[in-house]
């Protein structure tokens, strides 16, 4: 089950022409493919563009009626390596994947699309998954633009152009005999905005028209000597053809200004961030009219040599608002304005983080530091530097008011997820036999490198837990554990780690955490899933893939039973034969299951059915307040409160609300051997005569059970004199079963 269902939102995908569309951008990007004639559709999930692969699953009816082949690719390669269809034949096909880690994935398949070109148009709709809020390594699409010779777009965010540089990437791509990238940020992504629509095209190659015969050119493959030819086509065919094409189609933007001889030129992506720092600045009207002269870069490569010529002349300063580094088009702008003699003064990093993601306040404090410099003397820059002192002036005054720095809040596992107890195993498992390098994964499952289980030595890439252990596991002591999810086993982990491990006669771990989706991404359906995204069962499983390569020692183990856990993980470390040992930790995805199940309850509740809820809770009184428990599960339902024994004044451990009653903390209380704090309940909607009556003899018994307390044993065996005892004892309010 996906994240979130786009089943209503599809219908905007029929809208004709000169119909308003509202909704999201994702949703309008796959409107512009449909209004393009695309021919077939494929890509593999990640932020911020998964929710593409979402919106085709749920519109594979109307795709079909269309004729659009969809694809839900292995891996962003084989995504990359589906556009070869627009090598031969004129159709266009479009691929969608996240970057930049996809994108080096893909770098093989990409380097073999764009060194023969393409008849057809070819797109592949990046994620530019940088800055702050990314989970992956800090890198830009650019340098793959560059390498292998494809076109990158950045479009404005502005959902119309956003839609117009779609249909035009297709036109662009056909053009120049090349593959077009189109990037688009987070904000860009889910951006809410309005277009006015057109028809949607019937592609005229299709899964109901069929090509009739193959077509084949020597000059087309990548191989000696036509690569060679090919990278001559590159340079002075197809890179030519693609700077006419920009230039014709005036696809980048120019907006004037009243301060002619100051100037910005910035990528598209990046326009609503820097008119609004220009607004606050003082530099631009409500309407979006900006007092210094702005060249917008829809496509930031190839660049227009003339078009950025043309801008920075008769200026004296020029300001490049590049988000990111190396800082390749602020030095290309700079060798342009030099071949050409122009004496510009070029603002860019001298005033911007080199690395970074460029949010409001960076934009602001860059800009207004331009102005600064370029006119010192300009009333614009007078109130700019007060300005920004009256900044500086509240950020001092806030921080007084906080007095301290908030404390950091580190990503981890959502409350019930079947991972958290695998690594309190692994915890478990290390205070017992000693410190064991774990080589760890991309996944919800890299959470555990943080606290506070610190486990994880190494992340190398998706899949690629077991194949980064075969340079440590040789030269180390004890053996080493390898992790895995499923999604990343079936993208790259059975290939470059599994097969390889048993190919070269490896000796190790491996835990595969099988959740049954890719739930980093938003719960898209992987061949553990046991369908794919149609619902066509897929009859896939891990363990007939480990056993077909050749693995012997399996063991499947219950996610949420940790102690069994501990003993698979012993079993397969003290093992004394030589080889692979997998694991498979099995245990659905928590927010996965909970989206399954809650519609399920709600109608039978609806229904007057018999629902049951399983929570946990923690005896005040027999808590110690050692808090090993949430030391070992950090779970974020386990907190603590004051201890209500005067006596003590070591807090207790509590569970809040947003349990969900996955035991966890009760089986790490357990395997630990810590404390018999924990108790589960049943809370029980709608019960039956047999669940009231039972209630009944439980309570009886249990106040029955009161009354036979002596009420002086609160004070000792006698009571002292002048003190009334409680009458009757409450019922404690862990009782086992609510009504």
């Amino acid at each position: 089950m996906a994240e979130r269902s786009f089943k209503k939102e599809v219908e905007l995908l029929k809208l004709g022409a000169g119909e308003v569309f509202e909704g999201e951008g994702i949703l309008a990007v796959t409107k512009a493919l449909l209004q393009s004639g695309v021919s077939y559709v494929g890509g593999y999930e990640g932020a911020p563009v998964s929710h593409l692969i979402d919106v085709l699953s749920d519109a594979q009816d109307y795709l079909g009626k269309l004729g659009v082949h969809v694809e839900n690719c292995a891996n962003e390669a084989g995504a990359t390596a589906m556009l070869g269809a627009s090598i031969n034949y004129p159709v266009r096909g479009a691929v969608t994947f996240k970057s930049i880690v996809g994108t080096n994935v893909a770098a093989d398949a990409l380097s073999n699309l764009s060194s023969p070109g393409v008849v057809g148009g070819a797109l592949i709709i990046i994620g530019e998954d940088y800055g702050e809020g990314s989970s992956i390594i800090q890198e830009r699409t650019h340098a793959f633009a560059m390498k292998s010779q494809v076109w990158l777009m950045d479009p404005r965010p502005d959902m119309q152009n956003v839609v117009n540089m779609v249909e035009t990437a297709f036109e662009l791509s056909e053009a120049s005999n090349t593959p077009v990238m189109l990037e688009l940020r987070i904000r860009a992504c889910h951006v809410t905005g309005k277009f006015v629509a057109k028809d949607n095209i019937a592609p005229a190659v299709s899964i109901q028209r069929p090509l009739q015969h193959p077509v084949f050119h020597k000059d087309r493959i990548s191989l000696p000597p036509a690569t060679v030819i090919q990278e001559k086509l590159k340079t002075e065919v197809r890179w030519p053809a693609a700077v006419k094409f920009i230039q014709s189609r005036r696809l980048n933007e120019l907006f004037d200004g009243e301060l002619a001889d100051l100037g910005v030129i910035l990528q598209g992506g990046m326009y609503n961030g820097a008119m609004q720092a220009l607004r606050t600045a003082g530099l631009c009207d409500d309407d979006g009219h900006s007092m210094v002269p702005l060249y917008v870069l829809n496509v930031t490569y190839p660049m227009v040599p003339d078009e950025v010529l043309t801008f920075c002349r008769n200026k004296r300063h020029v300001l490049v608002i590049e988000e990111g580094q190396p800082a390749y088009l602020e030095q290309a702008i700079k060798a342009y304005l030099h071949d050409a003699v122009i004496a510009v003064q070029v603002h860019g990093k001298n005033v911007f983080p080199v690395a970074g993601e460029y949010v409001g306040a960076v934009l602001l404090k860059g800009i207004t530091e331009f102005v600064a410099l370029a006119q010192p003397d300009h009333p614009v820059a007078r109130d700019i530097r007060r300005f920004s002192q009256y900044i500086e002036t509240v950020k001092a005054q806030a921080l007084d008011l906080i007095g301290k720095p908030v404390p950091p809040r580190f990503p981890t596992f959502c409350t019930g997820c079947p991972e958290r107890p695998v690594f309190s195993a692994i915890r478990l498992l290390q205070e017992d036999i000693g410190e064991v390098h774990v080589s760890a994964d991309i996944g919800c499952h890299s959470f555990a490198t943080l606290e506070p289980f610190f486990v994880g030595n190494t992340i190398l890439g998706y899949g690629l837990g077991l194949a980064s252990s075969a340079g440590i596991s040789p030269l180390m002591k004890k053996r080493v554990i390898s992790i895995a999810g499923d999604g990343g086993f079936w993208h790259n982990g059975l290939t470059s780690g599994v097969a390889n491990h048993m190919f070269n006669q490896g000796d190790g771990v491996l835990v595969i955490l099988k959740n049954g989706y890719a739930s980093a991404t938003g719960h898209q359906h992987i061949p553990s899933t046991g369908v794919n995204f149609k619902g066509q069962p897929t009859g896939m499983d891990i363990e007939s893939a480990l056993r077909g390569v050749g693995v012997k020692w399996i063991k499947t183990v219950p996610s949420y039973s940790v102690g069994k856990m501990i003993g698979a993980l012993k079993g397969a470390m003290n093992e004394a034969q030589h080889g692979l040992k997998v694991i498979i930790a099995e245990g659905e995805c928590a927010l996965a299951k909970q989206r399954r199940t809650k519609p399920i309850d709600a109608q039978r509740l609806k229904a007057g059915e018999r629902v049951v809820r399983t929570r946990f809770g923690v005896d005040e009184d027999t808590c110690t307040g050692d808090h090993s428990c949430i030391r070992l599960s950090g779970c974020p339902s386990l907190t603590v409160k004051t201890n209500p024994d005067p006596l003590r004044t070591d807090p207790v451990t509590t569970i809040i609300s947003s349990c969900i009653g996955c035991g966890n903390c009760g089986e790490v209380a357990h395997a630990a051997v810590l404390c018999p704090s924990f108790y589960q309940a049943q809370v029980i909607q709608n019960p039956g005569w047999v669940d009231r009556l039972l209630n009944y003899v439980r309570g009886s018994v249990i106040r029955f059970l009161q009354r036979q307390v002596a009420p002086t044993s609160v004070l000792g065996p006698e009571s002292a004199e002048g003190v009334d005892a409680p009458a009757s004892i409450p019922t404690p309010r862990k009782s086992a079963v609510g009504a």
